[in-house]
């Protein structure tokens, strides 16, 4: 949900004037730096794309910042984009991504919503504790930047929120604030900003601000050009011999964090802020499982979620041991990580205890309901080091079928696939993540190569959603990384159907939690059908058709492995974990039912193949670990991408293929 803040009235005459000789002298000192800026005649031009890089400029050369850094910084809060005047998951708004946190209300605690138990092991009792949203602290100062700008500007905030131009002056005003306050001086050199700009971040910490300067340095020599999602064209040219003050940082102030405990990449800001493990009431403890990964079991997924909640409340929860836990949170404003639950241990998080026994769960701070959130550049960044950190170190695949969504996670059995959580969501950029993982969704084959890659231009595909803020009514038009999935080649035929998640045969519908006729950026699906602008893939046991216009496409093709059923069968069971048979489990482990979904795989039907994985139990019930036990069993299962989510079938079920044509 979004707010709404009375905006300050500024005083009379506080917006201080631009006399002739400040035009001058302002003039003066942009000669030098217009390296981004673009020609007389671009600024003439019919069209006006350069608008927003001439707003750079002015505001630059108003506050005596070089228009380097304050591209950089920008680059790094929100890569330029405006979010037509939106506000961020932490209540920042524009290029600059100026915070003003009144806006937004908290919702509840992400985990304690829907039916879904995070644990998702039913040989325990379902996690679903009455818990309440912490009361909110005073707001930290790097939720109250745009406040601070109006009162440094004169601008109200109102416009400091909505107009680009404004907010870029906000966003140098401060930088040129934070300047001062160190008692540097207003430097045409960028080298000499590394303390303003570490500062910007809002980090209370040196570590995190550190981390973040170094961003935005790295963005300054590297150079960026880019589009925005206003159709603005803005260009930072390339700085590669710049090498910034770092010194400065010691006079910043800042307080130093530890890293020490944590389980992080050297290119990121973490601090250790355990969940507990401990004992309570008869018989239950909280709130994760000891474990001794990956010596015990192989850790195959990384699961991003989205916490919904402020950064404050959501450590605060974490830290109960009533409630459940996740391995890391991830903040907004400046890509600051806490480590709660170590990589060896099994936090409880995804709602099916298959995944979370093999899997690391990475929360990313969300602080409003609202559809038309987004994330910053600098959680992007953040989140991506420490992913690839740990897809190193335990050998994780950078692919969708192991980089899982909780909106992609099966339900482990029948009656929990209602209640499964939809986070990220369709406003999460996966596309550009994978980018930043170094791994961008390309073509893999030509037209024959049996398989599509979901791939379409976040920011100019905007399926219609509702629901964001009021049942059935529309949400604010915004980039998705999804596309829709229609019964026939055509819009107004009926939506695909879920029978899991709508038992009763009901209508899928375009709510944005409805993810029964979804697929996102980066699934893979093998294709049954082309026509025209239109492409049909198997999908939930059905011919599922989605647009892909040749000039303008959704979707990239690829090859790999396919699996259909085996000669003779007319269908197969899917699964939503992949549990032993019953002989594999030793005496004092009760056996786990290996309990079917209500789909099938069809005949003549194919599903991209991902892992094959033994069936594997880690029973873990008791506080004390020494009745702990991972039970593996003979039977072997592929993950497949059958629908939204992933699933599972057995191996001895299924022929795998080749998936050309």
């Amino acid at each position: 949900m979004r707010g709404s803040a009375t905006d300050p009235t500024p005083t009379p005459g506080r917006r201080r004037s631009r006399t002739a000789a400040g035009a001058v002298a302002s003039a003066a000192l942009l000669l030098p730096l217009l390296g981004a800026a673009p020609s007389a005649g671009a600024t003439a031009a019919a069209d006006d794309t350069g608008r927003l890089q001439r707003a750079f400029a002015s505001a630059a050369a108003e506050y005596h910042v070089p228009v380097s850094v304050l591209l950089g910084v920008s680059y790094l809060q929100s890569r330029w984009d405006g979010h037509g005047g939106a506000p961020s998951v932490t209540g920042g708004y524009g290029p600059m991504h100026l915070t003003d946190a009144r806006t937004a209300l908290a919702r509840a605690p992400h985990h304690s919503q829907g039916g879904e138990d995070p644990r998702g092991d039913s040989a325990r009792p379902a996690m679903h504790p009455d818990t309440k949203v912490p009361e909110d602290s005073d707001l930290p100062a790097r939720l109250k930047t745009l406040t601070k700008a109006a009162g440094l500007t004169g601008i109200p905030a109102g416009r400091l929120r909505s107009d680009a131009a404004a907010n870029i002056e906000g966003g140098a005003a401060l930088l040129a604030t934070a300047q001062k306050r160190l008692g540097e001086p207003l430097s045409a050199d960028p080298a000499a900003w590394y303390g303003a700009v570490a500062q910007f971040s809002g980090a209370d910490d040196s570590a995190t601000a550190a981390a973040y300067a170094n961003d935005v340095y790295d963005v300054i020599r590297s150079g960026e050009r880019r589009t925005t999602d206003s159709g603005q064209q803005v260009v930072l040219d390339a700085r590669p011999r710049l090498e910034p003050d770092t010194a400065q940082l010691a006079r910043t102030g800042l307080r130093h964090v530890s890293a020490a405990g944590t389980e992080c990449p050297a290119s990121v800001s973490c601090e250790w802020i355990p969940a507990p493990y401990q004992e309570f009431g008869t018989d239950d403890y909280g709130n994760h499982d000891l474990g001794d990964r990956p010596a015990s079991q192989r850790i195959r997924y990384i699961v991003i979620h989205d916490t919904e909640g402020r950064w404050d409340g959501v450590i605060n929860l974490v830290q109960d041991p009533t409630y459940v836990s996740w391995n890391y949170t991830l903040r907004s404003t400046d890509g600051h990580i806490a480590q709660h639950v170590k990589a060896k241990d099994v936090a409880w998080h995804a709602g099916n205890w298959y995944v979370n026994a093999a899997s690391v769960g990475l929360e990313h701070e969300g602080f409003l309901a609202s559809p038309d959130a987004w994330y910053t550049e600098a959680m992007y960044r953040s989140s991506a080091r420490l992913v690839k950190y740990l897809s190193e170190k335990y050998d994780i695949p950078l692919d969708r079928q192991h980089i899982l969504g909780h909106d992609t996670v099966p339900g482990p059995t029948t009656g929990t696939v209602p209640g499964m959580h939809t986070d990220p969501g369709p406003y999460w950029d996966w596309r550009h993540y994978f980018e930043l993982l170094g791994r961008p969704f390309e073509p893999t084959a030509g037209k024959h190569g049996g398989l599509v890659t979901i791939r379409p231009d976040y920011a100019a595909n905007r399926p219609e959603y509702t629901g964001c803020t009021t049942g059935g009514e529309p949400c604010p038009a915004h980039g998705s990384n999804e596309v829709r999935l229609y019964s026939q080649p055509d819009t107004s035929s009926p939506l695909i159907k879920d029978i899991g998640l709508r038992p009763d045969g009901s209508d899928s519908t375009i709510d944005v939690n409805d993810v029964a006729s979804r697929a996102e950026t980066g699934q893979q699906y093998a294709v049954a059908e082309r026509q025209g602008d239109w492409t049909a893939i198997w999908y939930l046991g059905q011919k599922a058709w989605f647009q892909n216009p040749a000039k303008q496409p959704t979707a990239v093709d690829a090859a790999g492995f396919v699996v259909t059923p085996r000669e003779g069968l007319d269908s197969v069971p899917v699964y939503g974990r992949a549990y032993p048979e019953k002989e594999a489990y030793p005496a004092g482990v009760p056996a786990q039912a290996v309990s079917p979904l209500p789909y099938k795989l069809l005949a003549g039907q194919r599903y991209v193949a991902g892992d094959v994985v033994p069936g594997e139990y880690y029973y873990s019930v008791t506080f004390t670990t020494d009745s702990h036990k991972v039970v593996r069993g003979l039977d072997l299962y592929y993950e497949i991408q059958f629908g939204h989510r992933v699933e599972f079938v057995r191996a001895a079920d299924v022929r795998i293929l080749p998936s050309r044509l």
